[in-house]
């Protein structure tokens, strides 16, 4: 048996689980455990870990292989691991706002690994919404218009001069990526490869439009969407303190750090998981 406690956290999605040291070169029986419920829950929490950036790597390359970021430079010695940290004169955060981890890339990563590190005192919580909670609200016809319409996704607004993740910040080295970014087309209506289960998959930050559509006859029913997968209902929250991990699945998971802690400092590590 893995040991493994799992306790949901909400209706729509999220499970925390204990009973595990993350830093540990865990076995192959608790890893699947862990993998069982990141599927099914879409986004899973441990606490009271201590990971250094050797262990993330270790725990993160157990799911597939890790994704180097091309906008945002890691460690100098672990190039996977993103360092991302708000110092206490910073007015923008990163992430702050709703997506999705690396739609715009050609093959989607499959999940993201956040650990915290240092936490403000108060503020800083994430919010995540599940895509699959948003799918099945749909009504039948309007379910049918999604399932023959692909998306674009591109980078290039979001990492442009004027994009929330371009913007500069004392401890994070980020690249513009205007003129850069390439345009890539993924289903509306996305499959999970390992449940089978629908999600919603496109998102404000990197959703550019619909394949075939204009930006403007694009806009309307993105719009739609894009208000009603954020509904309530189809979220959790998750409040960190140092040693939290959130481990979610960018398949049918949009998240939001919020930016509500002025003046304190924030520093997480994040690994994502590429498809193998």
């Amino acid at each position: 048996m893995s040991g493994l406690s799992i306790r949901k956290a909400a209706g729509a999605l999220g499970a925390e689980i204990s009973g595990v040291d993350l830093a540990r070169d865990l076995s192959d029986e608790t890893i699947a455990a862990i993998r069982a419920a990141f599927v099914e829950h879409q986004v899973i929490f441990f606490r009271g870990q201590s990971l250094e950036p050797e262990q993330q790597l270790r725990f993160g390359r157990r799911f597939g292989p890790l994704n180097v970021h091309p906008y945002v430079k890691g460690m100098a010695d672990h190039p996977e691991v993103m360092e991302i940290v708000k110092e206490p004169a910073d007015k923008t955060n990163f992430g702050g706002g709703w997506h999705s981890d690396m739609s715009f890339l050609e093959a989607p990563s499959i999940g993201s690994i956040l650990y915290a590190v240092q936490t403000p005192d108060y503020g800083g919580d994430t919010l995540f919404a599940s895509q699959v909670a948003a799918y099945e609200a749909l009504s039948p016809g309007l379910k049918a218009t999604l399932e023959s319409l692909n998306a674009v996704h591109s980078a290039g607004r979001e990492y442009s001069a004027r994009g929330q993740s371009a913007q500069k910040r004392e401890s994070m080295q980020v690249a513009e990526a205007e003129g850069l970014a390439g345009e890539f087309v993924h289903p509306v209506i996305k499959v999970h490869p390992e449940t089978g289960r629908k999600a919603l998959y496109v998102n404000p930050a990197f959703t550019m439009r619909f394949e075939g559509w204009s930006r403007r006859e694009s806009k309307p029913l993105l719009d739609y969407l894009f208000e009603h997968s954020r509904y309530e209902a189809f979220t959790c929250r998750f409040r960190w303190e140092p040693g939290s991990v959130a481990f979610w699945d960018n398949r049918s998971v949009w998240h939001f750090a919020l930016n509500d802690y002025p003046g304190q400092r924030r520093h997480m590590r994040r690994v994502t998981v590429d498809p193998s």
